[in-house]
């Protein structure tokens, strides 16, 4: 069963797993284990606000911009990963739920309310799911591939809901159907990818492991 519409839309299955997904990711914010405290510690403030500042700021340095919104920056999308990285996926998300009112404020779209969600709140308030594999092997860079496809898809929803209506009449239809996922997940997988590289490197693997020590200390 198809959840887009042959001219791109979404069909009542889309907008049903779309609801879906977003109240899972808010049930994951609200998902604490047991050792976890409930209200942020002043060392957990800190450090998450470090993280959006340094955020905010290397979103200013992009590397190319596209027509339509997005672009490659110099690794923004990461230091609000490591909030959820750092003090795990409630603390996460909410420091990505106050980023994104920080970047709307930055440069706003408004087309609708459920569009300003999709593109801002519940998109970067994914980015703080990088916290979901803490523990395991390799658990940043698995924490990361999954916050950067969770935003992407939030962006994708928000072009096949509206983005779309606002494409050239001579724009060709049977691009419809991919259009929003291939868009931003260009510019998001672009980031990513030179992202992946730069926390391989041994000198930054070993300063972002210290970075946690400190967080966690």
């Amino acid at each position: 069963m198809s959840v887009v519409t042959p001219d791109g839309g979404l069909t009542a299955l889309g907008y049903a797993l779309c609801a879906a997904a977003a109240i899972l990711l808010f049930v994951a914010a609200g998902m604490i284990s047991k050792s976890q405290r409930a209200k942020l510690s002043t060392r957990q403030l800190v450090f998450c606000g470090a993280a959006m500042a340094l955020s905010f700021v290397t979103s200013y340095i992009k590397i190319f911009h596209l027509p339509y919104g997005g672009s490659v920056t110099l690794f923004s999308m990461l230091f609000i990963c490591l909030a959820g990285y750092w003090f795990g996926i409630r603390t996460g998300i909410l420091t990505g739920l106050a980023y994104g009112i920080l970047q709307f404020l930055q440069e706003p779209y408004v087309l609708s309310l459920f569009q300003v969600c999709c593109d801002y709140i519940l998109a970067f308030a994914g980015l703080g799911l990088a916290g979901a594999f803490a523990g395991s092997k390799n658990s940043l860079v698995k924490g990361y591939v999954l916050a950067i496809l969770v935003r992407g898809a939030f962006h994708a929803l928000g072009g096949y809901l509206y983005w779309m209506d606002y494409m050239p009449e001579n724009f060709p239809s049977q691009l419809t159907r991919v259009y929003p996922i291939v868009y931003n997940y260009s510019y998001i997988l672009a980031e990513g990818a030179l992202t992946l590289i730069a926390i391989s490197l041994p000198p930054v693997k070993k300063g972002l492991d210290q970075i946690k020590t400190m967080a966690l200390n």
